[in-house]
């Protein structure tokens, strides 16, 4: 695999698993053939067995135009990348697998990242290994459907405080819209994390070709 590490971060699209897979497979084809910079499967339920075949059929959907990372499960990663398929990283929540492990697992080139809400995550993330993680999601910023046990919205200036806390580039997820993308740039995001955005849209080719529109925009600002 070629390393990743310093791939886009602005655009992210994290699959709905509440959707047929079918149904997000076109959607990511459609999403990436718009320029989204990173696809996130992540899927909740199921077997291993499950998502370790959906990883594999969303690989090849992503055919190397994006970034692509499995939510959670660092050993569906090293599963579907010793059946062929490209997988470049693993994102992570707090009770999953410790993000040093995750990279020693998959090695210099793979992207991880890794979700952070509060400062006490933000201090876990600055005391790990100098190049464990490539980015924070952080978040929510508005409520969200998709995610019911969210933690409580950040809001743009919840986040921007989060964001100048870390060196670490930060991505904003969590009910992000087209119309969020300017002032979470100029807050100190790196990029956007999207669900709903273009899993629920009419057209997610559209969908996506306006939000990658409105990052291309939307220059990173300095937090301060």
């Amino acid at each position: 695999m070629s390393s990743q590490r310093h791939a886009r971060l602005q655009v992210h699209h994290v699959t709905d698993d509440r959707l047929p897979f079918a149904h997000t497979r076109a959607i990511v084809t459609a999403a990436v053939g718009a320029g989204v910079d990173v696809v996130q499967l992540r899927v909740k339920g199921g077997t291993a067995r499950e998502l370790l075949a959906q990883t594999v059929a969303l690989s090849a959907a992503v055919a190397g135009r994006a970034t692509f990372v499995v939510d959670d499960r660092a050993d569906i990663v090293l599963a579907a990348r010793d059946a062929g398929a490209r997988v470049d990283g693993v994102h992570l929540g707090q009770s999953d697998l410790p993000p040093d492990a995750a990279r020693r697992l998959l090695g210099p080139d793979a992207v991880v990242g890794w979700t952070a809400n509060t400062l006490p995550h933000l201090a876990a993330a600055a005391a790990l290994p100098a190049g464990t993680l490539d980015y924070l999601g952080v978040g929510v910023i508005r409520p969200t459907t998709t995610k019911p046990d969210h933690p409580p919205a950040l809001g743009v200036d919840g986040f921007a405080r989060l964001a100048a806390s870390t060196p670490l580039p930060c991505i904003a997820i969590g009910g992000v819209g087209i119309d969020d993308v300017a002032p979470l740039r100029d807050a100190g995001a790196a990029g956007v994390a999207v669900v709903s955005l273009l899993s629920a849209a009419e057209d997610p080719d559209a969908a996506a070709r306006a939000l990658r529109r409105a990052a291309d925009a939307a220059p990173v600002g300095v937090v301060r």
